[in-house]
């Protein structure tokens, strides 16, 4: 919807009421195509179960990979590995608040340049995009 301080044009209501529809639209389509995807995947794992090879071959697998649960453990328990760690997690921390920052930048340079692109200082023009997600409400 348009911002209160906005008077939207009749062309930009009409826009809005279109967009509103094809999101609402895509939005129908996706819970079909979810609904019918959960189906055929609950199909492809009955036939999994009553595969007598297969799941002898997953019974098997399944004990290699509680073997490998407790190699993986003995070594993180290990000072460097812990040290290694750490760091990994502050790495992510790091990055993750990078690219917030980074998204709230460029926001602001579009709004102050009136342009979605920008020249890195390799001399690489680039785009600036945005992601935009539905969610439902609470």
């Amino acid at each position: 919807m348009p911002n209160e301080n906005q008077n939207p044009t009749p062309n930009q209501a009409i826009n809005l009421i279109n967009i509103e529809s094809l999101i609402n639209s895509s939005t129908v389509r996706f819970d079909v195509l979810q609904k019918e995807y959960q189906e055929q995947k609950s199909m492809l794992d009955a036939l999994l179960e009553n595969d007598t090879e297969y799941q002898e071959v997953a019974q098997e697998a399944g004990k290699q990979a509680k073997l490998k649960t407790i190699a993986k453990q003995k070594v993180m328990v290990r000072p460097e590995a812990a040290h290694v760690v750490e760091k990994l997690k502050d790495a992510q921390i790091q990055l993750k608040e990078l690219k917030t920052a980074m998204s709230d930048y460029l926001a602001q340079y579009v709004n102050l340049s009136g342009s979605n692109e920008i020249e890195g200082i390799d001399g690489v023009l680039r785009k600036i995009i945005y992601t935009a997600k539905l969610v439902k409400g609470r």
